[in-house]
């Protein structure tokens, strides 16, 4: 069987933890920080870990990662 590719734009986004699930940087801090409470800025910091159905989809895209 030949080698799969992994899609380079997943490479890029997502990493895997120990255990196996993907974390991901958490989404809406690129731009409009002043439209945003201070709240949401603080509860945004850092990473998330992704919800099983769409980490099943991410998997597929990187096939050596597991």
């Amino acid at each position: 069987m030949p080698k799969l590719k992994t899609k380079s734009g997943a490479k890029k986004r997502f990493k895997f933890t120990a255990t196996g699930k993907v974390k991901v940087a958490q989404a809406g801090k690129r731009h409009g920080m002043i439209k945003r409470h201070a709240k949401f800025i603080r509860d945004a910091r850092g990473t998330m870990v992704l919800c099983d159905s769409d980490a099943k989809i991410v998997k597929k895209y990187m096939p050596y990662n597991r």
